[in-house]
């Protein structure tokens, strides 16, 4: 949640204005004149600090004759929380955002999106909501991403005169200087996801084990992670002894329009903002004409997003404390101490948003590390050795697929935490008798059997002349984690496979279904994940089962990428059985 929306909004004529406020909605609707033909209704949905500034903005326009095609413009402007609306297009796209969850019931899709950053519409595209194509996209405001501390622990690390970069805070997180850092949650706060971002970017500079490094930011920054912005600002010291300051929260990556409204409340320990170097994704506040709304209503937003690129508006926008997309600031901005003249200011060629120049790959990565790092879990990992996974990876220096594999699998482990409890097979046809699978490590903690985890992958190899006996696998893998089921947590059967079902002499598809669709249970639910690599398998075949479990299928062509996917398939929340 953002910080509270200020500022009264612009004075209309009542004769010419009607103006609602129901909750945090701003709904504004122009009385249809005899000049009007009809009127155009266009909904926007704004993150709720920029919102007073869209909803004064487009109450002018109106007063002033908005309208198209002689038809009259009525504009509801209401104040959204970014990962509400995400959730609800998500849905919308039958997609689902790793940390989101689905969207509640005051949720909205808009004709207009503004969220506070373009990496939500990044996000949306690369998980899935492949229609997902929204217009324009331009940003209308700009809030620069800063480290706040209380002004006693900035005046320690030598702010305002020094400059400090995310390396030197890092070192702070990690020589036990007792500096408690928090951050909203990333996969819900573009804030926060600026600052993981920055944060793990510092870890990989640092040299040594990248990967540990890594891990052990998201880690720090787990330990103080707050799900609601309102309660991590609350958890800023209160009074100004030593003991308070000490005993409060030390550091947080937050916008700088939150600093600006957390020290208008006058508190008694001032926020410092810490512009780190180097400079993380601004806010970016993107105009986003959602795709499928009739061209009328698309032509409203067009000459809506006009009325929002005025130099008055970036005096609205100073008033609610945020800059122009230029960085620039309006008339009496107040900008924290300390603050460049024009801080957040886009990059040449990022193309005037936040994500224009970073890939939306390492977005999701920073996002799926992220939940895996601060999630617990139960987890069967089951790897395909038939005969098939020997074949060659050219874009892998020719490594085998199952080397591929493992490695990917290795890496991951390295991401979960000592609360996770992670089992490993491995399946072809007949590896024990007339048994499919294998057992290496039943599921355990990580506490305890990490090492033999690492051990035990390190002798998967493919079975010479082994076929794929993918059906019995799954029922097997799947009864195993139903059976001592974990409340609390996710309990996931997670499979890698490089081809369709081989086993003539195992169960059929149709007795798998129905034995799933028999023994699933509400109650305890497991889910299926499963990751298909190469061009011989069959997502239709591999969705039949996952549709009955939950769960999902991820298919690549290159197992290069397995990793990635591996993660991104672990962070996804579950999704229930359809």
């Amino acid at each position: 949640m953002r910080s509270k929306i200020r500022g009264a909004g612009a004075v209309a004529s009542a004769t010419a204005l009607v103006v609602v406020v129901t909750g945090s909605w701003f709904g504004y609707q122009r009385l249809v004149g005899p000049a009007c033909s009809g009127q155009v209704e266009l909904t926007v949905a704004a993150a709720p600090e920029v919102a007073p500034a869209v909803q004064a903005a487009a109450a002018k326009w109106m007063d002033d004759g908005a309208a198209v095609g002689g038809a009259c413009i009525a504009v509801n402007v209401s104040a959204q929380e970014p990962v509400d609306v995400a959730a609800a297009v998500a849905g919308k796209h039958g997609v689902t955002l790793a940390g989101v969850g689905q969207a509640s019931g005051t949720a909205v899709t808009p004709d207009v999106w503004v969220p506070d950053s373009s990496t939500w519409l990044s996000r949306l595209k690369e998980g899935g909501a492949a229609a997902f194509d929204p217009a324009n996209g331009d940003s209308i405001a700009r809030s620069p991403v800063v480290v706040a501390m209380p002004e006693p622990v900035a005046t320690r690390l030598g702010w305002p005169q020094k400059k400090l970069t995310w390396s030197d805070l890092l070192k702070q997180m990690n020589t036990g200087t007792n500096l408690r850092t928090g951050i909203v949650e990333p996969t819900r706060d573009a804030a926060g996801l600026a600052g993981l971002l920055s944060l793990t970017a510092a870890a990989s500079a640092a040299g040594g084990d990248v990967q540990q490094a890594k891990t052990g930011a998201l880690r720090a920054l787990a330990t103080g992670r707050s799900a609601l912005r309102q309660d991590l600002l609350a958890r800023f010291p209160r009074a100004t002894d030593p003991a308070a300051v000490a005993g409060g929260l030390g550091a947080a990556p937050l916008s700088e329009e939150d600093v600006v409204a957390y020290n208008s409340t006058k508190p008694p320990v001032p926020l410092a903002a810490l512009y780190l170097e180097p400079a993380p994704m601004p806010l970016d506040y993107p105009y986003a004409v959602l795709p499928g709304i009739e061209p009328a209503r698309a032509s409203a937003a067009s000459v809506l997003f006009e009325a929002l690129t005025t130099a008055s508006f970036r005096d609205r926008l100073a008033a609610q404390g945020l800059r122009a997309p230029d960085g620039s600031a309006g008339a009496a901005f107040q900008a924290p101490r300390g603050a460049p003249d024009a801080a957040g200011a886009p990059a040449p060629g990022d193309g005037g948003t936040a994500a224009g120049g970073l890939d939306p790959s390492a977005i999701e990565a920073a996002v799926s590390g992220w939940s895996i790092a601060t999630q617990s879990g139960r987890m069967l990992c089951v790897i395909d050795v038939s005969g098939s996974m020997k074949a060659p990876v050219p874009t892998a220096d020719n490594a085998s697929r199952e080397q591929v594999t493992v490695a990917a699998a290795s890496r991951g482990l390295g991401l979960f935490d000592d609360s996770w409890a992670i089992g490993l097979w491995t399946f072809s046809t007949q590896l024990v008798g007339r048994r499919d699978y294998r057992e290496l490590v039943p599921i355990g903690p990580l506490s305890t059997q990490r090492r033999q985890l690492e051990a035990a992958l390190g002798t998967v190899r493919p079975k010479d002349n082994g076929d794929t006996g993918l059906y019995d696998t799954v029922l097997a893998a799947y009864r195993t984690v139903q059976d001592d089921w974990e409340p609390g947590r996710v309990n996931s059967v997670v499979l890698f496979t490089d081809g369709k079902n081989e086993d003539d002499d195992g169960i059929s598809q149709d007795a798998l279904l129905g034995e799933l669709t028999r023994i699933a249970d509400p109650e305890r639910p497991v889910q299926v994940v499963i990751i298909g690599i190469g061009q011989d398998v069959s997502r239709t075949e591999l969705e039949a089962i996952t549709k009955v479990t939950g769960g999902g299928v991820f298919v690549t062509e290159d197992p290069t990428k397995i990793g990635d996917i591996f993660l991104k398939a672990i962070a996804l929340r579950p999704n229930a059985p359809r």
